[in-house]
């Protein structure tokens, strides 16, 4: 009902914000589809840093009766220029999704507005995936620099997909798409480079030094409440909330369709 009012006043959002949002942070808020998302499937929860002063990083979600589309874009740079990076690559992606095309020619279509805006000299990295709701098969086109993390019973895994270029780096990219399963129960986290790159004072990484611990330490938390750990481990292992890049972290639990679990 909030989320509903919302859409006809400022009151629910001002009473939200302790400081005023930057407008690269405004946009980007605007373009997200929300924060959660859940169905009989899947359930989605997603957390967005620095909140006020967000740029670059997007996180977008599309389901219909047989498939969910997710995909985590960072535009690169920071401020306005990324937002309007961003923006354009989320509106080509979804332009091209609506349309009814494939995975990987989503990427391509996107990565040709890009390139034919900026030439080359600006490029979004995104990951793309697209979920059966009946078999659990995933397709993805790993465009970039986010990084796609699976937890199946006590195991971490990082899903080694083929890097492929970014979004807009070169003229008329051909992209691929590659396949793997997920099981229910299974939990795929997906981190944009500013979490999983992020160095400590030390100089290593967050993905090297304390990812797998707090993915471990939040395995039995919902959705929504891991993404928010993820980022607040992140923060510990900074060593502050001033992040050097936008952080997005993306956490979908798996449970597949009760009809469809004895194939598995």
């Amino acid at each position: 009902e909030v989320i509903t009012a919302g859409r006809d006043t400022d009151l629910y959002l001002q009473a939200r914000r302790t400081r005023r949002l930057t407008l690269a942070a405004e946009m980007q808020w605007q373009l997200l589809p929300g924060r959660g998302c859940a169905r009989q499937e899947y359930v989605i929860g997603a957390h967005l840093e620095p909140a006020y002063t967000i740029g670059g990083d997007n996180f977008d979600w599309s389901t219909d009766a047989d498939h969910l589309t997710l995909t985590v874009t960072d535009g690169m740079g920071q401020g306005i220029d990324a937002s309007l990076l961003t923006s354009l690559a989320v509106g080509a992606l979804r332009n091209a999704r609506r349309a009814g095309i494939g995975l990987a020619d989503q990427a391509c279509l996107a990565d040709q507005v890009l390139f034919a805006q900026y030439g080359g000299k600006k490029y979004a990295s995104t990951l793309l995936l697209k979920f059966d709701l009946d078999s659990g098969t995933v397709r993805a086109v790993d465009a970039g620099s986010p990084q796609l993390y699976r937890q199946r019973d006590d195991t971490v895994e990082q899903v080694e997909l083929e890097a492929q270029l970014p979004l807009g780096m070169f003229e008329e990219t051909a992209y691929e798409e590659q396949v793997f399963q997920v099981e229910p129960g299974d939990r795929l986290v997906v981190l944009s480079n500013g979490v999983h790159g992020a160095l400590a004072g030390d100089g290593g990484t967050f993905a090297e030094r304390a990812l797998r611990q707090t993915l471990g330490a939040t395995r039995e938390e919902p959705p929504h409440e891991a993404a928010r750990a993820i980022v607040n481990g992140l923060f510990e292992h900074f060593g502050s909330k001033e992040l050097a890049a936008d952080a997005s972290v993306v956490c979908l639990d798996w449970n597949g369709r009760a009809d469809a679990r004895s194939g598995y």
